[in-house]
Parts: C-alpha cells; sequence; structure tokens
C-alpha cells in the first residue's frame, strides 16, 4: 500500500473529531477515527447537563449537515440553544451511527503514541515520505500499530484539567484530597445533588464553566437553604469576569454575567479574590483551602470544591513527532499570537486554518479545542473552520485552505480572569442549567 492510498487518522470522536471525518469523506479520502470513550463524544457526556450558549447555527458543521440530511436527517430550529445531551442525542449520535462514518470509527481505542514508520523523531532522511503509525490500544488490552497518510489530532483537553494551584502545579495536598474536589461542571442539581446539598462549597475560576456552577448552585440552595457558596478567583476584574453585557453578540452568554452579578450583590454568592491557592489540609470539620491574598495567606474551611480553571493539552503522545508550540500557551506557534487570552477574547480572535496550525511535521494537525493548548478562548465554530481548511490542504486544494472565514455574530468577551485559565468548557458554549427570564431552560470542553 502507497503513502497516498493510507487513510487519514482522526484522534478524538467529539464535534470537531466527526467533522474532520466528514470533511474528508466530502473530498474523497478515507478516515480512520480513533475514540478512547466507549461513545463518540464521551467527554460531551461528563457535561451533558449543560445548556450551550451558542445556538445550534453555529453548534454544527457544513459537511457533516450535508452527510446528514443526505439521510434524512432534520437540522434542530437553528435559533435554540443545545444542551451537551441535546448535542449528543440530536447531533453527533446520528452522525456516528450513518454508514459512512460508522464503518470507519473505532470506540474504546485510544491512541498511545504517533510517530512515523521506522523513523524516530531525531532522524531527517526519508522522514515526509514514510507513513505515520499511531500505537492504539483497545478495552479489551489489545494492542496495533496503524499507519495512516496524515493524522488529525481532536482529542481536546476535558480530559486535562488544571490543577487548583496558582503556579500551574497542583496544590500541596490537592492529590491527597481528591475525593472533595471536582473538576469541570458537576451536575448539582441532579446526579451530584447529595454531595453539595447543605455544604460549604468553594467554586475556583472566574470564566463561564466557573459562572454555570455558581449558578447552579444557587439554585440548589433554594432547595438546601443551608448550602453556603464561596467564590474564588486569582485575581479582581469583576468587570471582565462578569462580561460583554448588552454588547455581546450571543445573549445566553451575557446573561451569565448579569446573573452572576445579582447573586453577588444579594450576597447568596461570597467572593474571595485575590485569592491564589497554595495548600489543601484535612480540617476538623472539612477541608482546609490555604491561598494568597492582598493581606497575606488566608485559610477557608470547606466541604467541596469545584475546580473550574480550564484545561492543558495533553502532548506525551506527540513526543516522537516534531512540533512547534507557543511558548506560553503550548498552542501551534503561529496561532498562539492570534488567541493569547491576554490580549484576545472569542469575539477577537481572527480566522484561521492550515496555515496557522501547520507543524514541522508534514501533514500532522492539532485542531479543536486541543490546537488552543491553554487558552481558553475557543468556540467550536472555529474548530469546525479549522478542519474544513486543513483537510482542504491535505487533498491540495491550496485555495480552498487559504479561504477561511467564520459567519459569528459579534461574540464580545469570552473567557474573564486570564490568571485563571478558566473558561473551560465554557468557550464551546455553555450557560447555565438553572431557568431564567429569558425561558432558556435546564441545561461544559470541548467536547473534543
Amino acid at each position: 500500500m502507497t503513502l497516498q492510498t493510507l487513510p487519514v487518522a482522526v484522534i478524538g470522536a467529539g464535534p470537531v473529531g466527526l467533522a474532520a471525518a466528514a470533511h474528508l469523506l466530502e473530498r474523497g479520502e478515507t478516515p480512520v477515527i480513533f475514540e478512547a470513550g466507549a461513545e463518540v463524544g464521551a467527554n460531551i457526556r461528563e457535561w451533558q447537563h449543560v445548556r450551550m450558549f451558542s445556538p445550534w447555527e453555529y453548534t454544527v458543521d457544513a459537511a457533516s449537515v450535508r452527510l446528514l440530511k443526505a439521510h434524512g436527517w432534520q437540522m434542530p430550529p437553528a435559533a435554540e440553544l443545545p444542551t451537551g445531551g441535546d448535542l449528543l442525542e440530536h447531533y453527533l449520535l446520528p452522525l456516528a451511527g450513518l454508514p459512512e462514518i460508522s464503518e470507519h470509527l473505532h470506540l474504546n481505542a485510544r491512541v498511545l503514541a504517533v510517530t512515523r514508520r521506522s523513523i524516530d523523531k531525531m532522524k531527517d532522511a526519508g522522514r515526509e515520505d514514510a507513513p505515520f503509525v499511531l500505537h492504539v490500544a483497545y478495552a479489551d488490552s489489545s494492542e496495533a500499530l496503524i499507519e495512516a497518510r496524515a493524522v488529525i489530532d481532536a482529542s481536546g483537553t476535558w480530559q486535562q484539567p488544571n490543577p487548583l494551584g496558582a503556579n500551574g502545579l497542583p496544590a500541596m495536598g490537592e492529590k491527597r484530597h481528591a475525593a472533595h474536589i471536582a473538576y469541570g461542571i458537576p451536575d448539582v442539581l441532579n446526579a451530584e445533588q447529595a454531595r453539595y446539598g447543605g455544604k460549604r462549597v468553594l467554586v475556583v475560576g472566574s470564566g463561564h464553566s466557573a459562572l454555570n456552577a455558581l449558578l447552579d448552585l444557587a439554585r440548589l440552595k433554594e432547595t438546601f437553604p443551608q448550602t453556603s457558596i464561596l467564590w474564588a478567583m486569582r485575581g479582581s476584574n469583576l468587570t471582565r469576569v462578569y462580561g460583554g453585557g448588552e454588547s455581546d453578540g450571543l445573549q445566553a452568554r451575557a446573561l451569565l454575567g448579569t446573573r452572576m452579578k445579582a447573586l453577588v450583590d444579594t450576597g447568596d454568592v461570597e467572593i474571595v479574590s485575590p485569592f491564589r491557592i497554595t495548600a489543601i489540609a484535612a480540617a476538623g470539620d472539612g477541608i482546609a483551602v490555604t491561598g494568597e491574598t492582598f493581606d497575606g495567606a488566608q485559610t477557608l474551611v470547606v466541604d467541596e470544591i469545584i475546580t473550574a480553571t480550564g484545561a492543558r493539552p495533553d502532548l506525551d503522545m506527540l513526543r516522537e513527532l516534531r512540533l512547534e508550540l507557543d511558548p506560553a500557551l503550548e498552542s501551534a506557534r503561529t496561532l498562539g499570537p492570534l488567541i493569547d487570552p491576554n490580549i484576545h477574547s472569542c469575539g477577537t480572535v481572527r480566522p484561521h486554518g492550515e496555515a496557522e496550525l501547520r507543524q514541522p511535521e508534514k501533514d500532522f494537525y492539532i485542531v479543536g479545542m486541543k490546537s488552543y493548548g491553554r487558552a481558553p478562548t475557543f468556540l467550536l465554530a472555529t474548530g469546525y473552520e479549522q478542519v474544513r481548511s486543513v483537510v482542504a490542504g491535505l487533498v491540495g486544494d491550496w485555495a480552498a485552505a487559504r479561504e477561511v472565514q467564520l459567519n459569528l455574530p459579534e461574540t464580545g468577551v469570552c473567557s474573564s480572569d486570564l490568571a485563571d485559565e478558566s473558561a473551560g468548557a465554557a468557550c464551546c458554549g455553555t450557560t447555565s442549567a438553572a431557568p431564567v427570564a429569558l425561558s432558556l431552560g435546564s441545561i461544559t470542553i470541548n467536547g473534543n
């Protein structure tokens, strides 16, 4: 089998990974898709209770929609806001069930490493002519080496949450007290109600994921009045935390900040800011969380901690590939300055595609949330445009690869406290579980 007749490997079967497969199929290519979970969108299953702040029209990929419609699928109302569960049930699962996709999809298949056939990272000779080799481990403990002509890594960052420590490392005692720490957006209103109801809960982070958790806890407090809600942030810029307000083109996202401010003003949520966590320890009636403030060290005693401080990419499986990464964000180096959260929010990141995602390792691309490294400013629609452009480049249609566009409303501020790295999954478009005045209904990383 020649290099050009090999399939293109896609790592991750979330929204962006499946979109990559759909674009490959539309271009006459053969994808082979590896998903570590037991189902597509496995990461989304963990935040299926959350409603996205992006409506359906910005939550689906064009090539995937064309493939679905060819089988009679009907698009949900474009202006409605789907939950993570809706995205799975009405979009990803039907897409994965299509014969064109399902015959190339491998579930419970974790990619452990990617390299080149018979060539390690140091070797130059013949490198670009050698196929990629993916070391894949399956749930039944079997393993395989799978060859591909190109690799698209859409594995996301959801499974690699940032730790509590303000210095990027786990706080002292964080791992030892893991039983009292949840990462992401737990379902406090339903599955996790007993864990949080009536307890002293500390939420750490200042992006949309943190706001989601806080708003849900406030609703839980209506049923369990003894619930105490503390909100810790590393920074103190509340204007940025509350978001763009009326200037935000996504109304549901703007509403997050408005509702959050009201809860703080009424005292239902107590802010501790700035608070840079250094240690977690056992206390007589809970766990003690120590952090640095303007006035020195302060210790809070709580029962549970929800950590919404963002995520980071897993780069271990890519050690044998030649990558050029932004030294701060761990994104593609060319992409870094365009998405730097010290400068940009979701609404100011310009469209980008194959050229910005290109690596020294020819025909290898990181896309989706993982392409942003540690930056929290990712939008799902951005990932779809990334894979459209990348696939166009892989088939040699460079004009299409360069014509990168995003048809989005002016989206305003996305992330909040830059030092928190805390927008997490929210920039994919999530809002709160609680019903709101606009009747958004009940409701995380990215996905993949």
